[in-house]
């Protein structure tokens, strides 16, 4: 947003939870650049800024309607999207005295068939996340059944629509957005009229939905959902959306037209619906990927780059061979007259670009480097190529584990271990009776383990040892020594289920501990929004709370500190990279390193260590390559990106941002 359309937000917000409650409307932010925009579209740094916004118009909702003296009655998702939400409840009841006993709540859906006690419940994890942390009234809760009887699931879900009904009609619903554009389990072809029913789930649904299941063989069928018309009776909707992976979909349900093969579109036709997206997720709406097609806007840097790049790859041509017609054509004919010509704006972004690009020779040399790598394949996953230049220039490098990966492992991999143990206890005496008696555990609780289940101490140990072997040989490829990697095993990871605690201080006080240790110059850090599961996002909130906690107010330059018997050197440097899922775009990249083919394939076969991980993956989200084939057409491509904007042409390409 631009600084006036902030302040306009803020005066909407202002007269909105002022105004009468059946006066307020959807919070807008008037102007061209959302003239294309048919759902209010709020657009805000994080995950955390959306949690703290959404969870205080959901706490003016209770207080307002407990002012009327009735009941506020609110309409509630599951799923990774709401939990901070959820979060912040919680502490504004803790802290700020928000009550829920007089709160009625429903549920948007359920998995069918599904016990209430069965860890993928969404009964359960409502009850986890929110409603056993605050005084809710459990008469008051309202979750669809997945344990009715099939010949009677009609008849409940009717009932379900006229529960709703005599509570006097939702308040406020809150809503996520599936990669299909569905709300709730609404999949595509759900028709607008549609009530609460039992449904059969897309197979991009039951896709992303694998890893909370240990494979897609394992996810429900069906589904209880709310229909669209009943979430379309709410008196205000707020839908929510964070990271890269629902860039497209967001633009789909608020651009685009209304279409039965989108549920969310239908969303465009209420009158009182706002989206809550965080940067990522708005990352294709054309406000922000191409806002000078809607609106005069002010030329920065960044903007500059973003819009000579597209302009080159739209039109086909080198930057360099840009002309004036091409910029007239493109509604950038105002870029053009700030620089004076065609040639002064296309050599800036050539130069500029040609910067960024970063050789072994212009990489540190000699300086202490710390990599995190959220799990134990991330570092060769995303950094490998320039892992080994850093090595190569003599940087004193530790790779940090921050999580043991261990729920990514297969069990059939465990049995595999096991029996070698076995084979070497009994062909070279090693490891006695302790290796018959860890064996007959372990190969009793694999027998009886049901999908989902939470694996035994020994289980989890076995499966954390074989990814802390496979990371040490991925990093030996890359030419660096076992005694390089660090496994920190970060208890907010420790709970044996895909689904993570928060960050808590014990987390930050081991990566603090590891920093106040290490003096580095530089650090690594993930900084990719699509990690399927937050950890990447989780492990990222704790360094920076640990840096914080070392260099408070880093902004304000160097500074020295000491803590304990260890000096803490100025502000070390912080490059952000980014995971399996995506890259960072060459105009967004501080420094753009580049790879040869050896190089390329060095990284590839660190990957290849990775074995567990190979061949089929737990958890492959919407993409079935494996890590490497991705990796490898990721950097190819970011190379070949470079090559077609008229820059020296290289094989691979790694990506950076400067912090």
């Amino acid at each position: 947003m631009t600084s006036g359309n902030r302040h306009d937000a803020a005066d909407a917000r202002k007269a909105r939870d002022t105004a009468p409650a059946a006066a307020r409307g959807p919070l807008h932010v008037p102007g061209a650049l959302t003239v294309l925009e048919r759902i209010p579209t709020v657009v805000l740094n994080d995950h955390r800024d959306i949690a703290v916004q959404v969870a205080r118009r959901i706490a003016d909702v209770i207080r307002a309607r407990n002012a009327e003296g009735r009941d506020a009655v609110l309409g509630l998702a599951t799923g990774s999207t709401p939990i901070g939400v959820y979060r912040e409840l919680i502490r504004m009841h803790r802290e700020e005295g928000l009550s829920f006993r007089q709160v009625v709540s429903f549920n948007l859906d359920e998995y069918y068939p599904m016990a209430p006690d069965n860890i993928h419940s969404y009964h359960r994890f409502m009850w986890e996340n929110l409603f056993a942390h605050v005084d809710a009234d459990r008469a008051k809760v309202r979750i669809p059944d997945g344990t009715v009887a099939r010949a009677k699931i009609e008849a409940w879900c009717a009932g379900y629509e006229k529960a709703i009904r005599d509570a006097g009609g939702i308040d406020v619903q809150i809503l996520g957005i599936g990669k299909t554009g569905h709300i709730g389990f609404n999949e595509p072809g759900s028709g607008e009229q549609s009530r609460t029913r039992l449904v059969h789930l897309d197979t991009v649904t039951r896709r992303d939905a694998a890893a909370d299941f240990f494979g897609e063989e394992f996810v429900p069928r069906e589904a209880v959902t709310m229909g669209v018309a009943t979430i379309f009776a709410a008196r205000e909707i707020i839908i929510i959306a964070t990271g890269e992976h629902k860039a497209r979909v967001v633009r789909r349900a608020v651009e685009g037209p209304i279409d039965i093969e989108v549920a969310a579109t239908f969303l465009q036709r209420h009158p009182a619906t706002t989206f809550y997206v965080d940067a990522a997720a708005a990352g294709e709406l054309t406000r922000v990927a191409t806002p000078w097609l809607l609106d005069e806007i002010e030329w920065t840097g960044l903007r500059t780059l973003d819009a000579v790049t597209w302009l080159s790859r739209t039109v086909g041509k080198a930057i360099l061979k840009l002309t004036q017609q091409d910029y007239a054509d493109h509604k950038l004919s105002s870029l053009v007259a700030r620089h004076g010509s065609p040639g002064a704006v296309n050599g800036l972004v050539f130069n500029e670009l040609g910067a960024k690009i970063r050789g072994k020779s212009k990489l540190p040399r000699g300086k202490k480097v710390v990599c995190f790598s959220p799990h134990p394949d991330d570092d060769v996953i995303s950094m490998g190529g320039i892992l080994r230049k850093l090595t190569e220039n003599r940087n004193e490098i530790i790779v940090a584990y921050m999580t043991s990966g261990n729920i990514a492992v297969f069990d059939h991999d465990v049995r595999r271990h096991v029996d070698f143990l076995l084979r070497m206890n009994k062909d070279a005496g090693v490891g006695g009776a302790e290796v018959k008696a860890l064996a007959k555990k372990v190969r009793a609780f694999l027998a009886a383990k049901k999908p989902g289940d939470v694996d035994i101490p020994e289980v989890a140990d076995i499966k954390r040892l074989i990814r802390e072997a496979e990371a040490i040989s991925g990093l030996e490829t890359v030419g660096l020594p076992a005694s390089s990697g660090r496994f920190l095993n970060l208890p907010f990871y420790q709970t044996g289920k895909v689904k993570k605690d928060p960050i808590g201080p014990a987390d930050v006080q081991i990566v603090k501990k590891l920093l106040a240790e290490t003096n580095p110059d530089l650090i690594f850090v993930a900084g990719d929004l699509s990690d399927p599961h937050g950890t990447h996002r989780m492990c990222k909130e704790a360094i920076d709370a640990a840096v914080e906690g070392l260099w408070p107010g880093r902004s304000r330059g160097p500074q020295l500190h000491r803590t304990g018997e260890h000096r803490i050197a100025p502000s070390p440097e912080v490059w952000l990279y980014r995971g399996a899922w995506q890259e960072w775009p060459v105009t967004e990249a501080t420094w753009l390193v580049p790879m040869s083919q050896e190089e390329l394939r060095y990284k590839i076969q660190a990957i290849f260590k990775h074995q567990s991980q190979k061949d089929s993956m737990p958890f492959p989200g919407q993409d079935d390559r494996e890590f490497w084939q991705r990796v490898e057409q990721r950097n190819k491509d970011t190379a070949a990106i470079l090559d077609q904007l008229g820059l020296a042409e290289y094989f691979a390409m790694e990506a950076y941002v400067v912090d």
